[in-house]
């Protein structure tokens, strides 16, 4: 039976890509885009688009049943940021909106599962270079709690019921087509814009916060990889990495392509989250078990975004 894809939080800034990424893939019609609210128009034009609140499961069995959906990408999610501002309601998204998807796939109406987690669930314990797949995970945010609860309760899903669910621990992601959406890493993203329209950035990290960081493109192959094996013989949330600088080295990147280009620092409580998160990844078992491997550096990432940027302000 050919594959039936349901991305749910479409209109997010990983959910956006990807789904252009399965239908170039997949096929147009074979890719249902969903969200609350409405996507981009090459999302809503290029393929099946429904409006779903995955906090209503019977709401969202009907669209699966509707479509003979096999395979669920649920990237629903309130960020770091955001999340410490409102705690309550992170929590109740972010896990129940998890719940909802583990017992629809649990009770037959989905093959396969992909849930994303990230680098959120280390914390200032875990060891800052290098950080292992098996370590020391004691997260300090909401977000971060959020996201080892719910490794934990894939984990259970598939040990006790069969679940078929495979998760990536995104570091911080940058994309010039999609805007952040109140993560700790946006930095990186906003100072594109700003390098290209003001010449100037003021930084809300200290200048030496290194950060595990990927390409956007590289963060979509990793999520559509990892659901390609049969099964995976380690791990439900596996590490994932690619290149790691500081907001200095960045603009130090930046100015060499736009020489007059200035940054300043005003460190904000994003500070704090950031000084709990990993320096760098050890991502050796996602390699090995199923063939990851990023594409895009530091240097030819810097390329891209300023040349996307160029078109797009």
């Amino acid at each position: 039976m050919d594959s039936k894809i349901l991305v749910i939080g479409s209109s997010g800034q990983i959910g956006t890509e990807l789904v252009l990424k399965l239908r170039e893939i997949y096929g147009n019609k074979n890719v249902i885009a969903s969200d609350i609210r409405k996507g981009n128009y090459e999302v809503m034009e290029s393929g099946p688009f429904e409006y779903l609140d995955v906090m209503n499961k019977n709401e969202v069995k009907e669209v699966l049943e509707k479509h003979e959906i096999t395979e669920v990408y649920l990237m629903v999610a309130i960020l770091s940021v955001i999340a410490e501002q409102n705690p309550l309601k992170a929590w109740e998204l972010n896990m129940n909106s998890l719940f909802n998807i583990l017992e629809l796939a649990k009770n037959g109406y989905i093959k396969r599962l992909f849930w994303p987690s990230s680098i959120a669930v280390f914390g200032p314990d875990t060891p800052k270079e290098m950080t292992p797949q098996d370590t020391v995970i004691k997260p300090s945010t909401v977000y971060g709690i959020s996201k080892l609860a719910g490794e934990n309760w894939c984990s259970y899903y598939r040990n006790k019921y069969g679940v078929d669910v495979r998760s990536i621990r995104y570091p911080g992601l940058i994309s010039y087509k999609t805007t952040p959406g109140g993560g700790t890493t946006d930095y990186a993203v906003e100072i594109f814009y700003e390098a290209i329209k003001r010449k100037s950035y003021t930084c809300f990290l200290e200048k030496d916060t290194v950060l595990p960081m990927m390409y956007m493109d590289d963060a979509i192959n990793a999520t559509i990889g990892i659901m390609q094996p049969e099964s995976l013989p380690s791990y439900v949330s596996y590490n994932l990495g690619a290149f790691s600088f500081s907001p200095e080295e960045l603009a130090e990147a930046i100015k060499m392509k736009i020489p007059q280009f200035e940054i300043s620092y005003k460190p904000d409580a994003r500070q704090e989250i950031a000084m709990t998160w990993p320096q760098s990844i050890d991502d050796s078992k996602a390699r090995k078990d199923w063939g990851w491997e990023p594409k895009v550096g530091l240097e030819e990432m810097v390329d891209i975004m300023l040349q996307g940027l160029h078109f797009t302000i």
